[in-house]
Parts: C-alpha cells; structure tokens; sequence
C-alpha cells in the first residue's frame, strides 16, 4: 500500500474554494451587468419592506406558509446578522405555521447531538453550549456560537410542551465529519446487531487504513489502489435490512440513526474520491448527499411534514441564476425546485454591503474576526445600499421578475470561510440574475461577527 505525502491544508482549501474558483473568473470577462442609477435600485427599492422586529416578516412569512421546503441562505459563514434574522423566521415557521424540522450545513454527527438535546431524549448535556464544546471540526464557529445556542435553547422549550412524536428536530446535512459518523454506526452496531460488528469493521478498515486521511486515501485511488465504494455501501445495507425488519420505535430511531451515518461515510468517500480530479464532479456529489438528507428527513416526518434548510446562498439559491449554469453545477435550491413544485420551495438569500466576519486565512487556521470591505459599484449589494435602509426584504413577485432590467445577470457578493479582504472585489462576486436566484432576499447594510464560544 503506498500512502503518498501531500499538504492536507492546501487540499483543503481547495475544497473550500472549488467552487468559488470556478465560477468567479466570469467577473473578469464581463459576463455580468453593471446596472447604475436609475436601473434596479428604483425596482427593488420600490418594493422593499423595512425589517426591524420579527412582526415586519409577515409578508414573507406569508410567502413561505404556503412551502414545503423553506431554505434561508447567508452570504458569510460568520456573520451575526444571518443566524439572528434565520432564526427568527424559523422561530415563526415552526409557531406558526407547523413545520417540523431545521436542517443545516453542518455535520450529521455532531448536530445530531443538539437534535437530542431539544427533543429531550438525552441527559447527556445540561445545555446546548454543553453540546457545542464537543464540535471539533474545524470552522467550529458556524455552530457553536451565541446565535445557534439560543435558537437550541428555544427549541427545547418549545418542544417541551410537545409529544416525542411531534417535537421539532435540528440535524446536520454535510458529508462531512465522516469519522464521528462512523464512530455512530460501529455504536449501534454494537448495541442492536453485534454479530455484524467485526465485519463492519473490517470494511471500514479500506477507507481509515490511511491514517484516517481521506486525502491521502483518495490520491491512493487515483494511483491505483482499490476504491471502498462497495465495502462502505455493504455497511449502509446491513443497516438497511434491520431497519425494514425492525419493529420497535427505538430500534427504528437508533436504526435510521445509523443509516444516515453510514450514508455520510460512504458519500463522504465519493466526495473525497471525485475532488481530487474533479471540482464539479465533488460540489455536485457534496450536493446530492444534502439534498438526499432533506429529502429523507422530509419522508421521516410524515406525508404533511415541512422543513427549513440553513445554508450559504452559493447552496439554496437556484443554480440555474448564476455562473454555475455554464459549469454544469446544482444546488439544493435548483434540485428541490426540480422535485417540487413552485409553491412548495422559497429561496431567500440574505447579503451586507461592508462589514466585519469571522473567517480564516487558510483551511484550519485560526479564526480571525476581518473587515468586510464596502461593495463594489454596480455590484447587487451597492445597489441594494442605495435604498437607504439599514435592513430590509424585497419579495421578487410576478412584477419583479417580468421586469427587463432585474433578469440582467449583476455581482453578488459570496463569502466562505476562507477569506481574503483585499481580495474580495475579484474573487468573492458570482453572477446572478437575483429574482431568479431567490424568491426573496434580505439585505442588510453593515453587519457583525458572530460571537463564539
């Protein structure tokens, strides 16, 4: 067995980046419009509703009772603003309107804790910053921070007055966070088919056997070594046929459970395999495995059930308005367009014109707090600031987009949690068509960083 020596963190930037290498150099060939004066701000501004306590979301939260899928974007991994505004929507979606779960861009593993602790079918955890010392993977920020801990802490109190049956649930969606996950089923199996157990681990031992170095591993399959696709999908099927056998309601949790950990190991392997050759190839496998996970919780929840779905807007708003489209790249928007109906999905992105976030300079490196510089002119969010509101929503209705001026495609800011200020006018604009993009956006002027544990 050969292990080759590569820098994991220069690989990992580039699995930050991937898509952001893609689809930005369109900026420097003019492949989007600089709209001034005159042109969108007077649309949009004409349309837009000031947002300054939860009660001035009525409008979109009547947009959105009409949804089965609800996804609330975020322009930065680490701006205040975001959390704050997407938890006060889903605060009013699941009040109000009964939806069922919250599903965010985070590990299964680990956020999976978190659904346990606002069920209240764990005592593990005194209280949901108990929970979020235990996330250890790297940007730890997204969430474990102030914002996420009081969306928890509201949950579980909601849910208190609830049945187990129709408590609300908080899960991770990413294929990342492959071996807490494995660590989840080899548990499991443990306890509900031990006879398995020495076989599952031997399986799992082609893919750890590289010092649980999923790079590593996936540049040895690049040269030749056997992939573990089969061994790995083996275990999710194991889990499958007690699953469909199983009759118990808490084999059943602790089963289904399992299955989606065993599907983020086996996907996660897909994922590593296919980004060291193939950018697309690996932002649509990463995709596919969310929207897969959405998908399944949806069916878990019932017939009638409805979700809301946290990600960066580079995932919930339509592929299909961007530089993306060119590319051959989804999202989950685009595909949970495609498998449902229009009035079954909204998309609101959310954006600042300056600011500060929490980021890193590189995968893995501390986290800093930097300065979000002012947009550039023509970009969406100088446009957007012209209104002269600190925070507002525009709704992108029937008028809006049959409006010539609103389906030119224009820079829209995009951050990761890789980040690089002086960078930030060439690399961080991705074309839009924005009313195609989103059903709405919320905008906010000058925002802050998330405080963190």
């Amino acid at each position: 067995m050969e292990i080759i020596a590569i820098d994991n963190a220069q690989i990992s930037i580039m699995r930050e980046l991937l898509f952001f290498t893609l689809i930005f150099s369109f900026i420097h060939t003019g492949c989007y419009a600089k709209l001034e004066r005159g042109g969108l701000e007077d649309i949009i501004c004409s349309k837009a509703i000031y947002l300054k306590t939860s009660s001035d979301l009525d409008d979109l939260i009547g947009v959105c009772s009409r949804s089965k899928l609800v996804l609330l974007g975020e322009s930065t991994h680490g701006t205040s603003e975001y959390y704050y505004w997407r938890a006060e929507i889903s605060k009013r979606l699941i009040a109000e309107e009964g939806f069922n779960f919250i599903v965010v861009e985070g590990d299964w593993a680990s956020i999976y804790r978190l659904n346990l602790y606002v069920k209240g079918v764990s005592d593990e955890y005194k209280t949901a910053r108990d929970v979020m010392k235990t996330f250890n993977r790297w940007p730890e920020w997204m969430w474990a921070n102030t914002e996420v801990e009081k969306l928890v802490e509201w949950l579980k109190i909601f849910n208190s007055k609830l049945p187990l049956e129709k408590k609300v649930g908080f899960y991770g969606m990413d294929v990342y966070g492959q071996w807490e996950a494995m660590e989840e089923v080899l548990r499991v199996a443990e306890a509900k088919f031990p006879e398995s157990l020495s076989e599952i681990l031997e399986r799992y031992g082609c893919y750890t056997a590289f010092g649980f170095d999923e790079w590593q591993y996936a540049l040895s399959v690049q040269r030749g070594h056997p992939p573990c696709t089969d061994n790995l999908q083996w275990v999710v099927d194991v889990i499958r046929e007690h699953l469909e056998s199983s009759t118990d309601p808490n084999d059943i949790k602790a089963l289904s459970h399992a299955k989606q950990s065993a599907k983020v190991v086996l996907n996660s392997e897909d994922y590593y395999r296919l980004a060291v050759r193939s950018n697309v190839s690996s932002w649509n496998s990463r995709v596919m495995h969310m929207h897969e996970t959405v998908t399944r919780l949806l069916a878990a929840h019932g017939e009638d059930s409805k979700g809301i779905v946290w990600a960066h807007n580079t995932h919930i708003g339509d592929a299909r308005a961007t530089s993306m489209l060119k590319e051959g790249m989804v999202n989950i928007g685009q595909l949970s367009r495609e498998l449902h109906t229009d009035d079954e999905v909204t998309l609101i992105g959310f954006s600042t014109y300056r600011g500060r976030v929490n980021a890193g300079s590189r995968w893995g490196e501390n986290m800093l707090r930097m300065r979000i510089p002012a947009a550039p002119q023509g970009s969406a969010e100088e446009i957007l600031k012209r209104c002269g509101r600190d925070v507002f929503y525009t709704i992108f209705d029937d008028d809006l987009r049959s409006n010539s001026e609103l389906l030119k495609p224009i820079g829209h800011r995009a951050i990761g949690v890789v980040y690089n200020p002086s960078g930030d006018h060439l690399y961080n604009y991705v074309p839009t068509i924005l009313p195609i993009r989103y059903d709405a956006i919320i905008f906010i002027k000058i925002t802050s960083p998330l405080d963190t544990f």
